[in-house]
C-alpha cells in the first residue's frame, strides 16, 4: 500500500471517530430530562385520569427524532402538494437550476473579460476602478434593485448569483491569463501563431488550472448566497424549504435541510476540484 493510501485511510478513520463521538456529544445533549415541572404535569394528568410519562425532551431533537425525519423526506423527496408543500428533491433542484443559469451566465461574462484584461494592462488599469468598487458590494444589496426592475424572484436570484459568480472567476481569469510564461508567448509569437489560436492553444491550457480555482471559488460562493437569497424572495428553493420549516416549528426538518445543503456544497466542491486536477499540469 502507498503511502498515500495510507494517509487517506487514516484520515478517513480519523473523521469517522470524529464523527461517532458529535453523535455521542448529540445523543447525551438530548436525552430526555426529568424536572420538577414536567413532574407535576405528570402528576396532574394522572389525577385527571391521563397517562403521563416520567421523561420528556421538548429542546432540541435527538437523532431518534433526527432518524425519524430524513428517513420520511428521503422515502419521497418529489412530492408536490401545492406552493408551500414540496418535497426536498424539488426544493434542491430549483435551487441547482438557479444557481447553474447564473454560474453560466458568469462564466460566460467573467473568462472572455479576463482574458481581455490579462492580455492588455492599459484595459486592466482602465477597469480596475469599477471592478474594486463593484466586488466589495454584498451580493444581496442587489436583490431588492433586481426585484424593482426585474419583478420576478426566480429570474432576480439568478441575478444575485451571477453577480456574486463574476467577481472571483474575473480575477482569477485575469491573473492567470497575465501569468503565464513570456517564453511560451515569445515562441508563439516566433512561430506567427494568430492572436485567436494563441489564445486557445497556448493562453487557455497554461490558465486552466487558475481559471478553474475561480470558478471553484465563485461555486462555493453562489451556493452559500441562494440559500439566503430564497429567504428573502421565498417560493421554491432549499432556503425557503429552511424558512418555511422553521415557520412551520420543525427543527428537525430545519436541520436535515442544513445537511442537505452542507453535502450538496461539497458535491459540487468535489466535482471542481476533480475538473481543477485534470487541467493542473506539472512543470
Amino acid at each position: 500500500m502507498t503511502a498515500a493510501k495510507q494517509t487517506g485511510w487514516r484520515a478517513a478513520l480519523i473523521s469517522l471517530l470524529l464523527l461517532g463521538c458529535l453523535l455521542m456529544v448529540w445523543h447525551l445533549a438530548t436525552l430526555p430530562k426529568e424536572s420538577a415541572a414536567n413532574a407535576a404535569q405528570d402528576e396532574y394528568a394522572r389525577l385527571m385520569g391521563k397517562s403521563g410519562g416520567a421523561a420528556r425532551n421538548d429542546g432540541f431533537p435527538g437523532l431518534a427524532q433526527m432518524g425519524e425525519t430524513i428517513r420520511k423526506e428521503l422515502s419521497n423527496p418529489f412530492y408536490d402538494n401545492g406552493p408551500n408543500d414540496k418535497g426536498i428533491g424539488i426544493q434542491l433542484g430549483y435551487s441547482l437550476g438557479r444557481v447553474g443559469l447564473g454560474f453560466a451566465i458568469a462564466a460566460l461574462v467573467a473568462i472572455p473579460l479576463g482574458f481581455l484584461l490579462g492580455m492588455s494592462p492599459l484595459m486592466q488599469r482602465a477597469l480596475n476602478p469599477f471592478i474594486q468598487i463593484l466586488k466589495p458590494i454584498s451580493p444581496l444589496a442587489w436583490m431588492p434593485l433586481a426585484l424593482y426592475t426585474i419583478k420576478d424572484s426566480s429570474v432576480s436570484g439568478v441575478f444575485v448569483i451571477f453577480i456574486c459568480s463574476v467577481w472571483p472567476m474575473l480575477m482569477n481569469t485575469a491573473f492567470g491569463v497575465a501569468s503565464v510564461r513570456r517564453d511560451w508567448l515569445n515562441v508563439a509569437k516566433t512561430l506567427e501563431v494568430r492572436p485567436l489560436r494563441r489564445a486557445f492553444m497556448v493562453i487557455l491550457p497554461a490558465a486552466a488550472p487558475t481559471i478553474l480555482t475561480g470558478m471553484r471559488i465563485s461555486m462555493g460562493i453562489a451556493w452559500l448566497v441562494i440559500v439566503a437569497a430564497e429567504m428573502l424572495v421565498g417560493g421554491t428553493g432549499i432556503g425557503y424549504f429552511v424558512w418555511n420549516e422553521w415557520n412551520n416549528l420543525s427543527l428537525t426538518s430545519v436541520i436535515f435541510a442544513i445537511l442537505v445543503i452542507g453535502a450538496t456544497g461539497m458535491v459540487l466542491d468535489l466535482v471542481f476540484a476533480r475538473l481543477q486536477k485534470m487541467v493542473t499540469y506539472v512543470e
